[in-house]
Parts: structure tokens; sequence; C-alpha cells
């Protein structure tokens, strides 16, 4: 069945252009569990096949990203932590991500914005956080663009390579995505690096303004 389900959404891809792309990477950028995987690397081939431009793929599949993350950031603005909290578990949200994307907000605002964009699991879920905590807007839109163009761009080289090299992977999408997640394994190795080297400097920083402030 959820082979299927991954194949229809595919072929929705094909059928619809960049507003498909669109809509699902905007489904992909809410709590909806819709894998990227299966929405932009398709598209990218394609366009290598010339049914699409390559950087309009980009680009359909960079602001349906923002448009998912909007509409989330408003919900969870307008709702608010309590019946998030409340109700989330309905929406493939319970407690323990809320909480885990919360604390990633409180701590680190707009750099976790862009690099929860680059990361499994949080990606879809930080926007509710930051509307939730009344995160200015224009900001937290600057760097879920920045975040969701990276992994578009990124996403779409890979779909051009990997499925130039074996298009088979058209045909099975349950393959696409574990060749896919295994290649961009290194992408997410090196984002947790600079996330980790991000949050040293930052540390050290808030060290030493904290020690010259009793200074």
């Amino acid at each position: 069945m959820l082979h299927s389900l991954f194949a229809g959404w595919m072929q929705f891809v094909h059928d619809t252009g960049y507003f498909g792309v669109f809509i699902m990477m905007a489904i992909e950028s809410t709590v909806f569990p819709l894998p990227s995987e299966v929405v932009v690397p398709p598209a990218a081939y394609w366009a290598s096949q010339g049914a699409f431009s390559f950087w309009g793929v980009v680009i359909a599949s960079t602001l349906g990203s923002w448009f998912g993350s909007a509409a989330s950031y408003l919900v969870a603005r307008r709702l608010g932590r309590p019946l998030i909290l409340k109700y989330g578990r309905f929406f493939f949200l319970p407690e323990k991500k809320w909480l885990l994307a919360e604390e990633w907000i409180q701590r680190y605002s707009t750099v976790g914005v862009f690099f929860a964009r680059l990361l499994p699991v949080v990606r879809h879920l930080v926007s509710l956080p930051a509307g939730a905590a009344r995160m200015k807007f224009v900001p937290f839109t600057l760097s879920t663009l920045l975040g969701s163009f990276v992994w578009s761009w990124v996403l779409a080289r890979f779909g051009q390579e990997v499925l130039g090299s074996d298009p088979r992977l058209l045909t099975d999408p349950d393959a696409l995505i574990h060749v896919l997640k295994a290649k961009l394994m290194w992408l997410v190795i090196g984002v947790v690096v600079m996330l980790v080297a991000y949050i040293g400097v930052d540390l050290l920083g808030r060290r030493w303004r904290s020690e010259h402030g009793r200074g």
C-alpha cells in the first residue's frame, strides 16, 4: 500500500509539473510524513530529460517548502503551545517530538531554523515552535527559504545523478528512498558537523561574555 502511495505521489508530480512539486513540498513541510525524496529527485531527473527546467524544479520546491512551513508557523502562532501539546499526537506530533523541536528553536532561533531545514525529523516540525514562540516572521521566512533552497538543490542534484545512472528506481519508490538516504547521509553528517561547530562557538562566546560581564 505504501509503495502504491509513493508511486501515486511521483505520478502526480510528473503529471502536474512545477505545481505538483510545489504542492507536494508544501505538504512535506507540514506535520504530514511525505518524504521529499520521492518528489524532487524524480522531477529533477525528468528535467534532465527535457520535461522540466532544473532551476524551475528547485524554485518550485523551495517555495513549496516555505509555503508549508509558513502555514504551520501561522497555525501554531494562532493556536499556541497548550493546544498543540494537547492535540498534536493526532497529527503526527507527539509531545516528545514537540519538546525536541521547542528546545531547538528556543536555543538557536534563526540559525536553528536554517539547520533544521537540512536535517531529518526536525525539518518538518521546527515551524510549529517558531510560530508558538512568536518568532518574527521575516527572519523565519529568510532562514526557511535559505535552508529550503539548499535542501532542494541538493535533492535535485542527487536526483539527476542517481536516477540518471539507474532510471529503474523510478518504478520502485522504496528503493529510491533507500538509495537517496544512503547518499544523503554525507550531507546530514556535514550539516551536523557544522551545527556542532556553531554550537561550540556559541557556547564559548556565551561563556566569554559571562566572564567578561562579571569582570
